[in-house]
Protein backbone atom coordinates (compact mmCIF):
# COMPACT_ATOMS: atom_id res chain seq x y z
CA UNK A 1 0.00 0.00 0.00
CA UNK A 2 1.74 3.51 -0.74
CA UNK A 3 0.52 6.87 0.88
CA UNK A 4 -2.93 8.26 -1.15
CA UNK A 5 -2.60 12.09 -1.88
CA UNK A 6 -5.12 14.49 -1.84
CA UNK A 7 -4.64 18.41 -3.27
CA UNK A 8 -1.23 17.15 -3.78
CA UNK A 9 -0.26 16.37 -0.09
CA UNK A 10 0.72 12.90 0.64
CA UNK A 11 -0.84 11.10 3.50
CA UNK A 12 -0.08 8.81 6.17
CA UNK A 13 -2.70 7.78 8.21
CA UNK A 14 -1.69 6.02 11.56
CA UNK A 15 -4.12 3.47 13.74
CA UNK A 16 -2.64 2.16 17.09
CA UNK A 17 -4.03 -1.18 18.22
CA UNK A 18 -3.42 -1.12 21.69
CA UNK A 19 -3.23 1.81 24.21
CA UNK A 20 -1.94 0.76 27.21
CA UNK A 21 1.23 2.68 28.77
CA UNK A 22 3.49 2.91 25.08
CA UNK A 23 0.46 3.42 23.29
CA UNK A 24 -0.53 6.74 24.65
CA UNK A 25 3.55 7.95 25.15
CA UNK A 26 3.08 7.16 21.16
CA UNK A 27 -0.02 9.28 20.70
CA UNK A 28 1.50 12.13 22.95
CA UNK A 29 4.88 12.37 21.16
CA UNK A 30 3.95 12.25 18.22
CA UNK A 31 1.28 14.85 18.84
CA UNK A 32 3.63 16.91 20.34
CA UNK A 33 6.29 16.73 17.10
CA UNK A 34 3.81 15.65 14.17
CA UNK A 35 4.53 19.46 12.71
CA UNK A 36 8.28 19.07 12.62
CA UNK A 37 7.82 15.30 11.67
CA UNK A 38 5.60 16.70 8.89
CA UNK A 39 7.85 18.83 7.37
CA UNK A 40 10.94 16.75 7.37
CA UNK A 41 9.22 13.90 5.78
CA UNK A 42 6.94 16.25 3.48
CA UNK A 43 4.25 14.15 4.36
CA UNK A 44 0.83 15.03 6.11
CA UNK A 45 0.82 12.79 9.48
CA UNK A 46 -3.26 11.78 10.81
CA UNK A 47 -3.98 10.16 13.86
CA UNK A 48 -6.60 8.45 12.25
CA UNK A 49 -7.37 6.51 15.79
CA UNK A 50 -6.79 3.99 18.72
CA UNK A 51 -8.05 0.65 19.64
CA UNK A 52 -8.44 -0.31 23.50
CA UNK A 53 -10.72 -2.96 24.98
CA UNK A 54 -12.53 -0.71 27.58
CA UNK A 55 -13.19 3.00 26.18
CA UNK A 56 -14.45 4.13 29.82
CA UNK A 57 -11.05 3.88 31.36
CA UNK A 58 -9.55 7.19 32.36
CA UNK A 59 -6.02 7.59 30.69
CA UNK A 60 -2.98 9.29 31.02
CA UNK A 61 -3.52 10.61 27.26
CA UNK A 62 -6.59 12.35 26.42
CA UNK A 63 -7.68 12.08 22.59
CA UNK A 64 -11.28 12.97 21.05
CA UNK A 65 -14.09 10.27 21.78
CA UNK A 66 -14.33 9.55 17.73
CA UNK A 67 -11.16 8.24 17.77
CA UNK A 68 -11.37 5.22 19.78
CA UNK A 69 -12.34 1.94 18.98
CA UNK A 70 -12.91 -1.29 20.08
CA UNK A 71 -13.27 -3.66 16.98
CA UNK A 72 -8.93 -3.70 16.37
CA UNK A 73 -10.17 -5.71 12.94
CA UNK A 74 -12.31 -2.53 11.59
CA UNK A 75 -9.20 -0.25 12.21
CA UNK A 76 -7.27 -2.15 10.34
CA UNK A 77 -9.64 -2.33 7.38
CA UNK A 78 -9.92 1.62 7.46
CA UNK A 79 -8.53 2.64 3.95
CA UNK A 80 -6.87 5.82 5.66
CA UNK A 81 -5.23 3.42 7.91
CA UNK A 82 -1.80 2.96 6.18
CA UNK A 83 0.59 2.11 8.86
CA UNK A 84 -0.99 -0.17 12.18
CA UNK A 85 1.25 0.17 15.65
CA UNK A 86 0.49 -3.48 17.22
CA UNK A 87 1.14 -2.35 20.76
CA UNK A 88 -1.75 -4.42 22.41
CA UNK A 89 1.00 -7.56 23.92
CA UNK A 90 0.01 -11.08 23.71
CA UNK A 91 0.35 -13.25 20.89
CA UNK A 92 -3.01 -14.43 20.14
CA UNK A 93 -5.20 -11.41 18.68
CA UNK A 94 -1.85 -9.68 18.11
CA UNK A 95 -1.31 -12.34 15.46
CA UNK A 96 -4.56 -11.97 13.68
CA UNK A 97 -4.00 -8.44 13.51
CA UNK A 98 -0.91 -8.33 12.66
CA UNK A 99 -1.27 -10.75 9.54
CA UNK A 100 -4.36 -9.13 8.27
CA UNK A 101 -2.80 -5.77 8.34
CA UNK A 102 -0.27 -7.12 6.20
CA UNK A 103 -2.05 -9.41 4.01
CA UNK A 104 -3.49 -5.47 2.73
CA UNK A 105 -0.28 -4.87 2.17
CA UNK A 106 -0.17 -2.10 5.44
CA UNK A 107 2.72 -2.03 7.49
CA UNK A 108 2.78 -2.81 10.32
CA UNK A 109 5.00 -1.51 14.09
CA UNK A 110 5.70 -3.69 16.80
CA UNK A 111 6.64 -3.80 20.12
CA UNK A 112 5.73 -7.29 20.69
CA UNK A 113 8.87 -9.41 21.26
CA UNK A 114 6.57 -12.42 22.83
CA UNK A 115 4.68 -12.59 18.67
CA UNK A 116 8.25 -12.01 17.28
CA UNK A 117 9.69 -15.08 18.62
CA UNK A 118 6.69 -17.25 18.22
CA UNK A 119 5.60 -16.52 14.95
CA UNK A 120 8.33 -14.30 13.08
CA UNK A 121 9.16 -16.93 10.99
CA UNK A 122 5.10 -16.60 9.53
CA UNK A 123 4.97 -12.98 9.98
CA UNK A 124 8.12 -11.94 7.88
CA UNK A 125 6.91 -15.07 4.99
CA UNK A 126 3.72 -12.80 5.16
CA UNK A 127 5.49 -9.88 4.47
CA UNK A 128 7.49 -10.95 1.50
CA UNK A 129 3.97 -12.47 -0.05
CA UNK A 130 2.24 -9.84 0.56
CA UNK A 131 4.35 -6.93 -0.10
CA UNK A 132 3.56 -4.99 3.45
CA UNK A 133 6.20 -4.20 5.77
CA UNK A 134 7.18 -5.22 9.34
CA UNK A 135 8.85 -2.78 11.85
CA UNK A 136 9.81 -4.22 15.48
CA UNK A 137 12.80 -2.33 16.71
CA UNK A 138 11.21 -1.54 20.33
CA UNK A 139 10.71 -5.44 20.64
CA UNK A 140 14.17 -5.71 22.09
CA UNK A 141 16.04 -3.00 24.86
CA UNK A 142 13.62 -0.37 24.45
CA UNK A 143 15.52 2.97 23.43
CA UNK A 144 18.53 1.44 22.22
CA UNK A 145 18.64 1.15 18.48
CA UNK A 146 20.01 -2.51 18.50
CA UNK A 147 17.79 -4.08 15.50
CA UNK A 148 18.40 -1.54 13.21
CA UNK A 149 22.06 -1.58 14.12
CA UNK A 150 22.21 -5.19 13.26
CA UNK A 151 20.35 -4.96 9.91
CA UNK A 152 22.12 -1.35 8.77
CA UNK A 153 25.05 -0.46 10.42
CA UNK A 154 26.62 -3.63 11.46
CA UNK A 155 25.39 -5.58 8.49
CA UNK A 156 29.45 -6.24 7.35
CA UNK A 157 30.22 -8.17 10.48
CA UNK A 158 29.81 -11.64 11.40
CA UNK A 159 29.14 -11.80 15.13
CA UNK A 160 30.93 -14.79 17.20
CA UNK A 161 29.27 -13.35 20.39
CA UNK A 162 26.02 -10.85 21.39
CA UNK A 163 25.78 -10.30 25.05
CA UNK A 164 23.30 -8.03 26.93
CA UNK A 165 21.44 -7.55 30.11
CA UNK A 166 17.71 -6.63 28.13
CA UNK A 167 15.30 -7.21 31.12
CA UNK A 168 15.74 -3.60 32.78
CA UNK A 169 13.42 -5.76 35.94
CA UNK A 170 15.59 -8.03 36.83
CA UNK A 171 18.67 -4.85 36.44
CA UNK A 172 16.68 -3.06 38.52
CA UNK A 173 16.21 -5.61 40.96
CA UNK A 174 19.67 -6.60 41.56
CA UNK A 175 21.40 -3.35 41.53
CA UNK A 176 19.54 -2.30 44.53
CA UNK A 177 20.46 -5.27 46.27
CA UNK A 178 23.74 -4.48 46.00
CA UNK A 179 23.48 -0.56 45.61
CA UNK A 180 21.76 -0.76 49.31
CA UNK A 181 22.17 -4.21 51.14
CA UNK A 182 18.13 -5.12 50.69
CA UNK A 183 16.74 -8.81 50.04
CA UNK A 184 15.27 -9.81 46.50
CA UNK A 185 11.53 -9.93 48.41
CA UNK A 186 12.00 -6.22 49.65
CA UNK A 187 13.39 -4.66 45.97
CA UNK A 188 10.50 -6.60 44.36
CA UNK A 189 8.02 -5.00 46.30
CA UNK A 190 9.33 -1.45 45.10
CA UNK A 191 9.13 -3.10 41.50
CA UNK A 192 5.81 -4.06 41.40
CA UNK A 193 4.88 -0.50 42.94
CA UNK A 194 6.50 1.37 40.22
CA UNK A 195 5.20 -0.88 37.68
CA UNK A 196 8.58 -2.74 36.44
CA UNK A 197 7.07 -6.05 36.90
CA UNK A 198 4.98 -7.60 34.45
CA UNK A 199 1.30 -8.73 34.91
CA UNK A 200 2.56 -12.05 34.80
CA UNK A 201 6.13 -12.02 36.78
CA UNK A 202 7.38 -15.49 35.57
CA UNK A 203 8.21 -13.11 32.05
CA UNK A 204 10.59 -10.65 34.38
CA UNK A 205 11.87 -13.15 37.12
CA UNK A 206 12.46 -16.45 35.10
CA UNK A 207 13.96 -15.34 32.27
CA UNK A 208 11.65 -15.78 29.61
CA UNK A 209 11.18 -12.08 28.69
CA UNK A 210 15.23 -11.78 27.80
CA UNK A 211 14.93 -15.00 26.16
CA UNK A 212 11.94 -13.36 23.89
CA UNK A 213 14.30 -10.83 22.84
CA UNK A 214 17.48 -13.13 22.23
CA UNK A 215 15.58 -15.15 20.10
CA UNK A 216 15.10 -11.82 17.76
CA UNK A 217 18.84 -11.22 17.62
CA UNK A 218 19.80 -14.39 17.49
CA UNK A 219 17.39 -14.52 14.04
CA UNK A 220 18.92 -11.31 12.71
CA UNK A 221 22.68 -12.18 13.22
CA UNK A 222 22.49 -15.60 12.31
CA UNK A 223 18.94 -16.32 10.34
CA UNK A 224 18.09 -19.12 13.26
CA UNK A 225 14.97 -19.18 15.26
CA UNK A 226 16.16 -21.15 18.73
CA UNK A 227 13.58 -23.11 20.09
CA UNK A 228 13.04 -22.93 23.98
CA UNK A 229 14.11 -26.54 23.73
CA UNK A 230 17.60 -25.68 22.91
CA UNK A 231 18.37 -22.80 25.05
CA UNK A 232 19.06 -22.40 28.74
CA UNK A 233 16.64 -20.34 30.38
CA UNK A 234 17.08 -19.29 33.89
CA UNK A 235 15.77 -16.15 36.23
CA UNK A 236 16.90 -14.22 39.39
CA UNK A 237 14.79 -15.99 42.15
CA UNK A 238 17.66 -18.08 43.48
CA UNK A 239 19.93 -14.80 43.90
CA UNK A 240 20.77 -14.07 47.63
CA UNK A 241 21.94 -10.66 48.62
CA UNK A 242 24.73 -13.16 49.82
CA UNK A 243 25.85 -14.15 46.29
CA UNK A 244 25.96 -10.49 45.09
CA UNK A 245 28.66 -9.76 48.22
CA UNK A 246 30.46 -12.78 47.36
CA UNK A 247 30.56 -12.08 43.88
CA UNK A 248 31.96 -8.93 44.54
CA UNK A 249 34.45 -10.46 46.70
CA UNK A 250 35.85 -12.26 43.67
CA UNK A 251 35.95 -8.92 41.52
CA UNK A 252 32.56 -9.76 39.87
CA UNK A 253 29.01 -8.08 39.59
CA UNK A 254 25.98 -10.71 38.87
CA UNK A 255 23.63 -9.06 36.27
CA UNK A 256 20.95 -11.08 34.27
CA UNK A 257 22.43 -11.62 30.74
CA UNK A 258 21.37 -12.43 27.49
CA UNK A 259 24.12 -14.48 25.40
CA UNK A 260 24.37 -15.88 21.95
CA UNK A 261 27.67 -17.42 20.54
CA UNK A 262 28.45 -18.91 17.23
CA UNK A 263 31.51 -21.01 16.44
CA UNK A 264 32.21 -20.63 12.71
CA UNK A 265 34.92 -23.31 12.41
CA UNK A 266 32.75 -25.83 14.81
CA UNK A 267 29.63 -24.67 12.76
CA UNK A 268 27.40 -24.15 16.32
CA UNK A 269 26.19 -21.26 18.45
CA UNK A 270 24.23 -21.75 21.67
CA UNK A 271 21.84 -19.15 23.36
CA UNK A 272 21.53 -18.77 26.93
CA UNK A 273 19.94 -16.19 29.47
CA UNK A 274 20.52 -16.34 32.99
CA UNK A 275 22.82 -14.50 35.70
CA UNK A 276 26.22 -14.48 35.81
CA UNK A 277 29.45 -12.79 37.16
CA UNK A 278 30.82 -10.16 34.84
CA UNK A 279 34.37 -8.63 35.94
CA UNK A 280 33.79 -5.35 37.49
CA UNK A 281 35.77 -3.63 34.83
CA UNK A 282 33.54 -4.62 31.94
CA UNK A 283 31.25 -1.99 30.97
CA UNK A 284 27.93 -4.46 31.21
CA UNK A 285 28.58 -4.55 34.52
CA UNK A 286 28.44 -0.97 35.28
CA UNK A 287 24.81 -1.02 33.23
CA UNK A 288 22.35 -0.65 36.15
CA UNK A 289 19.11 0.20 37.41
CA UNK A 290 16.42 -0.09 34.28
CA UNK A 291 19.15 0.39 31.61
CA UNK A 292 19.99 -2.12 28.83
CA UNK A 293 23.44 -2.78 27.51
CA UNK A 294 24.17 -5.36 24.83
CA UNK A 295 28.22 -5.85 23.65
CA UNK A 296 28.19 -7.23 20.08
CA UNK A 297 31.69 -8.41 18.58
CA UNK A 298 32.10 -8.79 14.91
CA UNK A 299 34.57 -9.76 12.66
CA UNK A 300 34.78 -6.51 11.18
CA UNK A 301 34.20 -3.79 13.95
CA UNK A 302 35.42 -5.69 16.79
CA UNK A 303 33.33 -5.26 19.94
CA UNK A 304 30.52 -2.46 20.40
CA UNK A 305 28.47 -1.65 23.29
CA UNK A 306 25.07 -0.09 23.57
CA UNK A 307 23.79 1.13 26.52
CA UNK A 308 19.88 2.89 27.35
CA UNK A 309 16.85 2.89 28.83
CA UNK A 310 15.50 -0.63 28.38
CA UNK A 311 12.06 0.39 29.29
CA UNK A 312 9.36 2.34 29.79
CA UNK A 313 6.95 4.73 28.02
CA UNK A 314 9.08 7.16 26.72
CA UNK A 315 12.26 4.64 25.85
CA UNK A 316 9.75 2.22 23.73
CA UNK A 317 7.93 5.15 22.35
CA UNK A 318 11.22 6.68 21.17
CA UNK A 319 11.74 3.36 19.29
CA UNK A 320 7.88 2.57 18.26
CA UNK A 321 7.79 5.96 16.12
CA UNK A 322 11.39 5.65 14.65
CA UNK A 323 9.79 2.62 13.15
CA UNK A 324 7.39 5.24 11.84
CA UNK A 325 9.32 7.43 10.32
CA UNK A 326 10.85 4.20 8.50
CA UNK A 327 7.22 3.01 7.88
CA UNK A 328 6.46 6.51 6.05
CA UNK A 329 9.72 6.22 4.41
CA UNK A 330 8.66 2.89 3.24
CA UNK A 331 5.98 4.37 1.87
CA UNK A 332 7.09 6.81 -0.08
CA UNK A 333 9.31 4.81 -1.65
CA UNK A 334 12.36 6.61 -0.04
CA UNK A 335 14.01 3.43 2.27
CA UNK A 336 15.08 -0.07 1.14
CA UNK A 337 12.41 -2.96 1.94
CA UNK A 338 13.44 -4.91 4.42
CA UNK A 339 12.05 -9.02 4.89
CA UNK A 340 11.79 -9.24 1.25
CA UNK A 341 12.45 -12.97 -0.36
CA UNK A 342 15.77 -12.40 -1.13
CA UNK A 343 16.33 -11.31 2.46
CA UNK A 344 14.11 -14.45 3.89
CA UNK A 345 16.54 -16.77 1.24
CA UNK A 346 19.34 -15.41 2.89
CA UNK A 347 18.38 -15.58 6.70
CA UNK A 348 17.20 -19.55 5.17
CA UNK A 349 20.36 -19.90 3.91
CA UNK A 350 22.36 -18.22 7.00
CA UNK A 351 20.56 -20.12 9.46
CA UNK A 352 21.43 -23.57 7.65
CA UNK A 353 25.01 -23.51 7.78
CA UNK A 354 24.89 -24.50 11.21
CA UNK A 355 23.74 -26.39 14.15
CA UNK A 356 23.15 -26.18 17.86
CA UNK A 357 25.92 -26.85 20.32
CA UNK A 358 25.59 -29.94 22.92
CA UNK A 359 25.77 -29.37 26.55
CA UNK A 360 28.91 -31.44 26.08
CA UNK A 361 30.50 -28.56 23.15
CA UNK A 362 29.12 -25.62 25.46
CA UNK A 363 32.51 -24.27 28.03
CA UNK A 364 32.28 -21.50 31.00
CA UNK A 365 33.71 -20.38 33.81
CA UNK A 366 31.35 -21.26 36.65
CA UNK A 367 30.60 -19.63 40.70
CA UNK A 368 28.98 -22.20 42.52
CA UNK A 369 27.91 -21.80 46.29
CA UNK A 370 26.84 -24.59 48.45
CA UNK A 371 26.62 -24.77 52.28
CA UNK A 372 28.00 -28.17 53.91
CA UNK A 373 27.47 -29.56 57.71
CA UNK A 374 30.50 -28.94 59.73
CA UNK A 375 31.57 -32.84 60.15
CA UNK A 376 35.36 -34.06 59.72
CA UNK A 377 36.08 -34.85 55.37
CA UNK A 378 33.39 -33.12 53.87
CA UNK A 379 35.55 -30.61 51.80
CA UNK A 380 37.19 -33.64 50.42
CA UNK A 381 34.02 -35.22 49.61
CA UNK A 382 32.53 -32.52 47.25
CA UNK A 383 36.04 -31.74 45.83
CA UNK A 384 36.75 -35.54 44.60
CA UNK A 385 33.18 -35.04 42.87
CA UNK A 386 34.75 -31.96 41.35
CA UNK A 387 37.73 -33.76 39.97
CA UNK A 388 35.73 -36.77 38.68
CA UNK A 389 34.31 -34.80 36.31
CA UNK A 390 38.22 -32.83 36.09
CA UNK A 391 36.82 -29.25 37.22
CA UNK A 392 39.27 -27.50 38.17
CA UNK A 393 38.90 -25.04 40.98
CA UNK A 394 40.22 -21.53 40.23
CA UNK A 395 39.39 -20.53 43.77
CA UNK A 396 37.93 -20.67 47.05
CA UNK A 397 36.57 -18.46 49.93
CA UNK A 398 34.73 -20.23 52.90
CA UNK A 399 32.62 -18.49 55.41
CA UNK A 400 31.45 -19.90 58.99
CA UNK A 401 28.42 -19.58 60.26
CA UNK A 402 28.92 -18.61 64.34
CA UNK A 403 27.24 -20.59 66.71
CA UNK A 404 25.87 -22.98 64.00
CA UNK A 405 27.20 -26.58 62.56
CA UNK A 406 27.46 -25.30 59.02
CA UNK A 407 29.80 -23.04 56.62
CA UNK A 408 29.08 -21.74 53.46
CA UNK A 409 31.83 -22.14 50.20
CA UNK A 410 31.79 -20.23 47.11
CA UNK A 411 34.28 -21.23 44.01
CA UNK A 412 35.26 -20.63 40.87
CA UNK A 413 36.31 -22.62 38.19
CA UNK A 414 38.06 -22.72 34.97
CA UNK A 415 36.12 -23.46 32.00
CA UNK A 416 34.57 -26.81 32.08
CA UNK A 417 31.81 -28.12 30.36
CA UNK A 418 27.72 -27.42 30.50
CA UNK A 419 27.65 -31.20 30.64
CA UNK A 420 30.48 -31.57 33.71
CA UNK A 421 28.68 -29.39 35.72
CA UNK A 422 25.60 -30.41 35.50
CA UNK A 423 26.69 -34.27 36.43
CA UNK A 424 29.07 -32.80 39.20
CA UNK A 425 25.88 -30.90 40.53
CA UNK A 426 23.66 -34.28 40.47
CA UNK A 427 26.26 -35.89 42.57
CA UNK A 428 26.53 -32.68 44.98
CA UNK A 429 22.92 -32.59 45.70
CA UNK A 430 22.41 -36.38 47.05
CA UNK A 431 25.05 -36.32 49.62
CA UNK A 432 23.77 -35.75 52.75
CA UNK A 433 26.34 -33.10 54.25
CA UNK A 434 25.30 -30.95 51.28
CA UNK A 435 22.61 -28.91 53.29
CA UNK A 436 20.75 -26.81 50.76
CA UNK A 437 20.74 -27.29 46.83
CA UNK A 438 23.75 -25.94 45.55
CA UNK A 439 23.64 -22.10 43.60
CA UNK A 440 25.97 -22.53 40.03
CA UNK A 441 25.91 -19.58 37.59
CA UNK A 442 27.86 -18.57 34.70
CA UNK A 443 31.03 -16.27 34.61
CA UNK A 444 30.85 -13.83 31.61
CA UNK A 445 33.94 -11.61 30.06
CA UNK A 446 32.77 -10.23 27.56
CA UNK A 447 35.61 -7.94 25.30
CA UNK A 448 34.64 -4.42 26.46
Amino acid sequence: MSIPTSSNTLKAGLGIVGFGTVGQGVWKHLAATKKNMENRLGVKIELIGVCVRNPDRQREVRIPRTAIHTDPCKLVDDPRVNIVCELMGGTTLAREVTLRALRLGKVVVSANKALVCEHGAEIFKTVSKCGGQYFFEASVAGGIPIIKSLREGLVANRFSEIAGIINGTCNYLLTRMEKEGLSYETVLKDARRLGYVEADESLDLDGVDAYHKAVILAFLAHGKWVPRKNTLVEGIRAVTLEDIQRALDFGYRIKHVAVIRRDFAKGHMTLGVYPALIPLDKVLARVDGVYNGISLTGDVVGTTTLVGRGAGQDATASAVIGDIVDAIRTLKGAAFKFLTRTDLDFYTALGQTMRMATPDEIQSQFYLRFSLRDESGVSAEVYRILAEEKISVARVIQYEHAGTRRGTHTLSTYPVSEASMERALRKLRKLRTVLETPLVLRILSPEN
